[in-house]
């Protein structure tokens, strides 16, 4: 029987802000180009958001070039 993978929705504001950060991009252009409100990015990166929506998190793993599943693994 198979298990479903565990996330851990805790590391996802260090994960967000260390990728953002690293491609010296601002707050504001990540919310841009994952065409996702500014507070919410605020919200996130801080841990103030422990539950983004599903369109939230693909916006962002776009911005990023990667899977969902390694923003929240």
């Amino acid at each position: 029987m198979n298990k479903a993978p565990k996330y851990n929705l805790s590391k996802l504001a260090s994960k967000v802000k260390t990728l953002r950060t690293k491609q010296e991009m601002t707050r504001e252009q990540l919310s841009k180009k994952a065409k996702v409100n500014y507070n919410t990015i605020i919200k996130l990166e801080s841990g103030a958001n422990k539950n983004p929506t599903v369109t939230t998190l693909i916006g962002i793993a776009m911005v990023f070039k990667c899977k969902v599943e390694d923003l929240i693994a």
